[in-house]
Order: C-alpha cells, then structure tokens, then sequence
C-alpha cells in the first residue's frame, strides 16, 4: 500500500500542484521571426544557429527549443512571416485576385531571405519528415488553399471551367516562381505573377495547334 504524505512533504506535494506553469513569453514569438530574417539577409542560412538567435533576441537557447525544434523550424516560421499565408483576396475579379495572390511570392523571392534560405531549406526537408511536415502545415498548405479558394471563386463566376484540374492549375501557377528560385537560372521578375498567371488562363495556343488537338482526340 502506499504511504500518504504528511506533514511538510504533503504541503510541498500541494504547492507543487497548485502552481502555475511559466507563463508564456509572447515576446519571443515576435521578437524571434525578425531576428531570423536579420541574420539570414546578413550571412546567409548556413550561418544560422540557435545561440546566435538566442543572443541577438535577448534570450536564451532553451527558450527557443521549448518552441522551435531546429534552426530549419525558425526559418520555417521566418519564411512564413516574409511570404505571408494571408489569403489571396477577392477584389471581384478572378485575374486579379491571382495576380495579387501569386504576386505575394514574386515579392517575397526577390528578397535575401527567399533566395538564400528557399533552396537550402528545401534540401533539408529531404532527411528529415517532421521538418517537412511543419513546412507544409505552416508555409506550403496555406497559401496553396487560399489560391485553391481563388480559383473556386473563378468557377462560381464562370472565368474558369468547373472541370479544370485543380490541382494541376495551383502547381502551373506557382511552380515557375519556385523553380527559378530554386535553380536560379532566371530571375524572379516583378512582372512574373502577372505573366504566368495570363498565361496559364488565357493559353498560349493558336486556333492552329486547337485544330491539331481536337484532330488527335478524333482518331
């Protein structure tokens, strides 16, 4: 049987349960992202750490682990605090509202942030699936919904047909300004958004090429 705590050892057990747990430090969620970005636009995402976070934000190392895993969650949260997961708007017009939306990340990627830690970012994921996970969840998933809810609305006003791939149109949209910033090969323009998206809803087709397509599907 268990023996029941008396005297100062129950009044120490009772104390123990009754007091609070330390209060979070709401500071250190603003404070934290912006220093990231600082030291990412000053030396770049190899020279990230934690200590130099920790220093450069007034606080301790054990403080950013109780909420930040890695260096690669901190740059997460950072990539998600310069490229936003505001929703695309809904200014009435379907062009428009994916122009604004995709603009967000022509923005974002001419910046030293998106070149210098995109890239780096992306190749850790490869090894390391709860990093991946928080990526998706924080960054990817919502900016992907919010142009998947722009392109319903397009559908509802009749812009875009009802049967069109979703999917395939939310990668078409976005994947030039990803794979230019990934390869680098060509630079993330400011009129990028506006050129993709006119040319993923309007086409580049001719009638000509039309003709050889409906031609094919007839055979």
């Amino acid at each position: 049987m268990e023996d029941t705590p008396t005297g100062a050892a129950a009044e120490e057990r009772s104390a123990s349960q009754q007091r609070p747990g330390r209060p979070r430090d709401v500071r250190i969620d603003v404070v934290v992202p912006r220093v990231v970005l600082e030291i990412l636009n000053e030396t770049g995402y190899g020279k990230l750490t934690l200590e130099g976070v920790a220093a450069r934000a007034g606080t301790s190392k054990p403080a950013l682990r109780r909420r930040w895993r890695s260096r690669q969650h901190l740059v997460v949260d950072a990539l998600a605090a310069v490229v936003g997961t505001t929703p695309t708007p809904d200014t009435g017009c379907t062009r428009c509202d994916l122009v604004a939306g995709i603009g967000t990340l022509t923005q974002a990627f001419t910046t030293t942030v998106g070149r210098r830690a995109l890239p780096a970012l992306v190749a850790d994921l490869a090894g390391d699936p709860e990093l991946e996970a928080a990526f998706l969840d924080r960054f990817f998933h919502p900016r992907r919904a919010s142009t998947a809810e722009a392109l319903r609305r397009g559908i509802r006003r009749g812009d875009i047909r009802p049967d069109v791939d979703l999917d395939l149109l939310l990668d078409m949209l976005a994947a030039t300004i990803y794979y230019r910033v990934l390869f680098g090969h060509l630079p993330v323009t400011p009129t990028l958004a506006e050129d993709v998206v006119d040319v993923v809803l309007m086409g580049v087709a001719t009638e000509q090429l039309s003709g050889c397509r409906q031609n094919a599907h007839a055979n």
